[in-house]
């Protein structure tokens, strides 16, 4: 009995419980506030970034498309992690898109205040949104750096502390932020092999401005789509034909893989509907569309912006770039693949809910569909900033 009472004292006095570590690869969301949504076995994107932030002890290098907040919204205590971490002497780096800064310029210049360095890049396009800590910890996703990513949109990322990654994540970054191509020391060592059995390599565009050509994007996901022998699952903002992309799934649908897109409903306007229709019947396509707020129109909001596709439910990509020509030749953009283990399976079941939820339809090629309203703006003008995605 004396030995159980110690027991019992040793365990009663042996201080708070530490949480099991988080894993190296982590799929993150984003969910529209009012609508069925939610993965519960997903954390969110207002969660985790705080968290990764928090860590940093040394550096946080940002590479966001623009930054924009909104009375006290989810993006809110972020932006003040940002400016804590640079107050408690954490060297902080911001690169944003130059064109979206002059649009969205408020919390670029507070951060400045706070100590943050802030730069705008010109070319190529920033359209990637990421962020390294300390050189060991990344994220990267569909998210962008707005209030309206982290509760008003469908969003899909990844947190992972695969070194190589992270290595030519850093190399990208540097290569944009002095605006001078900064080639590996060594050569990167891909796939990555993590604890659950997945294989990770980091894929990037445009070409041309890639620290290792060899991880250009686009051949990536054609090789991919090109291995698969059941299913081709992709969601993304917007779809038009890319080359080789287009083919490779073409030649997977005609060689009897059931091929599938999701599309949020901004693929509804004249000039993406033409290429939609165009496309060949045997691959199957849904319409996404997110029921408007409660509060009222909310301009470039209210959509499915997630970015990813899965093969055979075993081989993965989760990416910040739209499936377009311009998001592969022109713009900054970064992806992960990830070859078995978790992720894959996870992927595979968030299409299949939005592929099956009340918010998806089936595109029907004789149908007459009226455009979305995306912005406060004139149609006109909403295309000019329809680069947001």
């Amino acid at each position: 009995m004396r030995w159980i009472a110690l027991v019992l004292f040793a365990c009663t006095h042996a201080g708070p419980r530490q949480s099991a570590p988080s894993p190296a690869l982590e799929l993150v969301e984003s969910e529209p506030v009012e609508t069925t949504l939610d993965r519960t076995e997903l954390r969110e994107a207002w969660q985790v970034w705080p968290e990764m932030i928090a860590r940093a002890s040394a550096r946080l290098d940002f590479a966001e498309m623009y930054a924009v907040d909104e009375g006290r919204s989810r993006l809110t205590p972020i932006v003040e992690a940002v400016e804590k971490a640079a107050a408690r002497g954490v060297r902080v780096r911001f690169l944003a898109a130059a064109s979206f800064a002059k649009t969205y310029p408020q919390v670029l210049a507070a951060l400045e205040q706070h100590g943050v360095q802030v730069r705008k890049l010109e070319k190529p396009f920033l359209h990637a949104k990421y962020f390294v800590a300390d050189g060991r910890e990344a994220y990267l996703g569909s998210q962008n750096f707005d209030w309206r990513s982290l509760q008003h949109i469908q969003e899909l990322g990844v947190r992972f502390r695969q070194p190589e990654a992270i290595r030519e994540l850093e190399d990208i970054f540097e290569t944009d932020w002095i605006g001078e191509l900064q080639r590996p020391s060594t050569a990167y060592d891909f796939p990555e092999h993590t604890a659950d059995g997945a294989d990770v390599t980091l894929v990037a565009s445009p070409r041309g401005t890639l620290p290792d050509e060899k991880f250009w994007d686009l051949p990536a996901l054609v090789e991919i789509v090109n291995s698969a022998r059941k299913s081709v699952r992709v969601q993304a903002l917007t779809y038009s034909e890319v080359p080789d992309l287009s083919d490779a799934l073409l030649k997977a649908a005609a060689r009897g893989v059931s091929v599938q897109l999701i599309l949020s409903d901004w693929e509804l306007r004249p000039k993406t509907l033409a290429a939609l229709r165009a496309l060949d019947p045997r691959i199957e396509v849904r319409i996404f569309t997110v029921p408007a707020a409660s509060s009222g129109f909310i301009p470039f909001a209210r959509v499915v912006h997630a970015k990813y596709c899965v093969i055979d439910g075993a081989r993965g990509w989760v990416g910040t770039g739209n499936w377009e020509p311009d998001y592969f030749f022109k713009s900054r953009n970064v992806g992960l693949l990830i070859d078995g283990g978790q992720i894959p399976l996870q992927l595979d079941a968030f299409f299949a809910g939005n592929w099956n939820s009340p918010y998806a339809a089936p595109f029907d090629r004789t149908r007459e569909y009226s455009p979305p309203r995306i912005s406060r703006a004139p149609q006109g003008r909403a295309a000019l900033l329809f680069h947001e995605g």
